[in-house]
């Protein structure tokens, strides 16, 4: 029993130990629905931005995992940014042009890669995304924050 516990402490606590120094990059974003009791036809999963924090002016993708109980043929992206409570930008894509259409019931991810100027100020935003369908007004809306960070500041630590 003693040999057990030993064996325990020099194999699996090291494990769990690496395991728990991965654990922030394997963090996803929080995120609200727009109206908490809204019967949304997609059921969003999770939220993942990579780099977190967004780097201005280098590449950042946002993938969201979700869910359908019912096939979308098409529909549109809306996406609304928000610094400090301001609306400071809006831009509409395509569904399927950030998931592969149609989207058949079950489990599907939409990924969508910006990257932002240069310039823009580092701080914390608010985005707020509206998916709807063909024939479907409103299939979901959630928002979540994210932070921009300078790419000068930030680039030197990520590239190494």
């Amino acid at each position: 029993m003693d040999t057990l516990t030993a064996r325990f402490k020099l194999i699996v606590l090291p494990f769990l130990c690496i395991c728990l120094l991965f654990l922030p990059f394997l963090q996803t974003t929080d995120f609200d629905y727009c109206d908490n009791k809204g019967n949304y036809v997609v059921k969003v999963d999770g939220v993942d931005i990579s780099p977190n924090p967004v780097i201005s002016g280098k590449p950042a993708t946002f993938t969201i995992s979700a869910s359908t109980g019912q096939a979308i043929t098409g529909g549109k992206a809306e996406i609304d940014v928000y610094f400090f409570g301001f609306h400071i930008h809006q831009e509409t894509h395509d569904l399927c042009e950030e998931t592969s259409c149609p989207i058949t019931v079950g489990n599907f991810v939409l990924s969508h890669n910006q990257v932002l100027p240069g310039f823009t100020p580092p701080g914390s935003y608010k985005l707020k995304m509206t998916l709807s369908g063909a024939g479907i007004k409103l299939l979901t809306c959630i928002s979540f924050d994210f932070k921009i960070s300078f790419g000068a500041s930030e680039s030197s630590v990520s590239d190494s």
